[in-house]
């Protein structure tokens, strides 16, 4: 299995933009499967930079309704003409953060290519979407003061357009999380089942003091899983560090322009 990312907001080259978002190409079972485009058209130069043909892709997923995740959607649409793009319910409401709109670009929901995706969705090869809408969490989801806007007002998120990939290859099953916002560890208990090898995604820790209990008690709920975890985007670089010094080797971290093959249960880079 191959993962690059395209989009992530540092860079680890030359000819290649960051951006604050997140894009990442899954490659495997002869699949070619886009997960989130990030906030603008920067995938596409990136795609270029790395010699990689959008026009591969046979499909795409998004992993919540933030701009930062679906706002490269229609630059990737500009470029591939047959991928569907795999959403959850609620992904198009308008969200907020304060005054500022962060909800995907206009005219998204309308495209005939978006597909709402069950809660549990079988894309066929190994691939699989997954929300755990209904599952209880074991640990209080943080809004983090960002608000979707419902018919009767805003309201502080609930983040139920989240949604996850998991990835079947051989011994390999990695779950891929755009940014975790429930959580990334209830996340990994609501797929306690799932015999998770790897997870790959943002744990938006950005706007947690690296050295708080939350940093560190999270750092214990994912020791405890038989995974390794790769993380980028809106986990924040202080807080990467401390997490890394909490669980050294069994957490590595992802820039764009970099690719990651994963063979078996080591995490390698």
């Amino acid at each position: 299995m191959r993962i690059t990312a395209l989009v992530e907001n540092t860079a680890a080259r030359d000819g290649v933009a960051a951006e604050h978002g997140l894009s990442l190409l899954i490659e495997a079972n002869g699949r070619c499967v886009l997960f989130d485009a990030g906030q603008t058209d920067a995938l596409l130069g990136n795609a270029a930079a790395l010699g990689i043909d959008l026009a591969r892709v046979d499909t795409a997923v998004l992993s919540h309704g933030h701009y930062d995740h679906a706002g490269g959607f229609p630059a990737f649409f500009s470029v591939n003409d047959r991928a569907p793009l795999y959403v959850h319910a609620g992904f198009d409401l308008p969200h907020w953060h304060g005054e500022k709109y962060i909800g995907v670009p206009a005219g998204l929901a309308e495209n005939p290519r978006v597909i709402v995706a069950d809660s549990r969705h079988d894309l066929g090869d190994g691939f699989t979407i997954v929300s755990y809408g209904a599952c209880e969490p074991a640990f209080e989801i943080d809004s983090d003061g960002l608000e979707e806007e419902r018919s009767d007002g805003r309201h502080p998120e609930q983040y139920l357009h989240e949604q996850y990939l998991i990835v079947e290859e051989g011994p390999l099953r990695v779950l891929f999380s755009g940014c975790s916002h429930r959580g990334i560890a209830n996340i990994m208990h609501w797929t306690a089942g799932e015999r998770i090898t790897h997870v790959i995604g943002g744990f938006h820790l950005m706007r947690t003091p690296a050295e708080s209990d939350r940093v560190t008690q999270t750092a214990a709920e994912l020791l405890a899983f038989p995974a390794n975890y790769l993380t980028c985007h809106c986990t924040g670089m202080e807080q990467y560090r401390r997490l890394k010094e909490l669980m050294d080797d069994r957490l590595g971290n992802v820039s764009a322009g970099e690719s990651i093959v994963l063979l078996d249960q080591a995490l390698t880079c």
